[in-house]
């Protein structure tokens, strides 16, 4: 049961993070588009089912952010990781504070990503 929730939790992330690309260069080329159901739905369903199995994982295995700490990291990357999805899908007041700030998102995604692989708060630097 355990590696099934980790691999669900897994493949909701890339989902959720290509997702994310996508509707960032919606945002930047095609804003219109965003009004469709596909970009309007999708995304929090997914970003649901990953939280849901997150939270699974974390009484599962007993280990909880502000205890642990590099989930308390993957908690404070995925706060600036929304904070700045929302500026690059939505937020942005002009093309380049979009572009930015979808590219910052992209690089903080990958932090949190190199937090879950390392169980390291350093992230991709720990790999040493």
């Amino acid at each position: 049961m355990y590696l099934t929730i980790k691999q669900m939790h897994i493949a909701f992330a890339a989902v959720s993070i290509s997702l994310f690309a996508i509707r960032w260069l919606v945002a930047l080329f095609r804003e219109r588009w965003l009004k469709h159901s596909f970009f309007r739905v999708l995304p929090h369903l997914i970003d649901t089912l990953l939280l849901g199995c997150a939270i699974w994982l974390c009484v599962f295995l007993r280990q909880y952010p502000f205890v642990n700490d590099w989930l308390t990291a993957k908690v404070v990357g995925l706060v600036v990781y929304i904070l700045l999805g929302y500026m690059a899908i939505k937020g942005g007041k002009s093309f380049s504070q979009k572009l930015v700030a979808g590219i910052l998102s992209l690089l903080v995604a990958g932090y949190i990503v190199g937090v879950a692989i390392t169980h390291n708060p350093l992230s991709w630097l720990a790999l040493n």
